[in-house]
């Protein structure tokens, strides 16, 4: 693949991280709240590690692996947080993630970066189903999934252990054929 492209929408800007984002990702990652509702984001969010992860995407993109945005406000460059697709090349399919910094959250700026990274994924990468995942206990990630169109497939049979608790798991995703931008 060539350069990860920047994508634009209404009020966002979804770029590729720089290393100057390192200090504001990890400032807004390692907040309690957002830890509390991830799958692989720890808690603390140690010193370095905004730096280890940022430098992973390149390659990762450039192999077909995956695409990382941070989500940016157009008007200010301020980071808002991150959205990205785990990529399955062989099933033409892909998983999305994302999270967004407090301050941010119920202003729609997930579900505006969602839709456009459903955009991107269908159109720009050829990709035939998208799929995400959230903790059963987090309805504003369901939220979210609903409004950019994906459906509930079901509920995982097995908990996924978050600090030593079960968690139930609730699957979503859409076809491309589905997809309305």
């Amino acid at each position: 693949m060539a350069e990860q492209p920047s994508l634009l929408t209404r009020r966002l800007t979804l770029r590729p991280f720089r290393p100057s984002d390192s200090s504001d990702g990890q400032k807004l990652a390692g907040e309690g709240e957002i830890a509390d509702t991830t799958a692989n984001i720890p808690h603390p969010y140690r010193d370095g590690l905004a730096e280890e992860w940022i430098a992973s995407h390149d390659e990762r993109f450039r192999s077909g692996e995956s695409v990382v945005f941070a989500i940016t406000n157009s008007a200010s460059g301020d980071l808002r947080g991150v959205i990205g697709l785990e990529i399955v090349a062989q099933e033409m399919s892909a998983e999305m993630g994302y999270w967004i910094g407090r301050p941010f959250w119920n202003h729609g700026v997930c579900t505006e970066a969602a839709r456009e990274v459903l955009r991107y994924g269908f159109e720009e990468l050829g990709l035939v189903r998208i799929q995400a995942r959230h903790f059963v206990r987090n309805p504003s990630s369901c939220r979210v999934m609903n409004k950019i169109g994906m459906t509930v497939e079901g509920r995982l049979p097995v908990p996924f252990l978050k600090w030593g608790k079960p968690e139930t798991i609730e699957m979503h995703a859409i076809l491309k054929q589905e997809f309305v931008p």
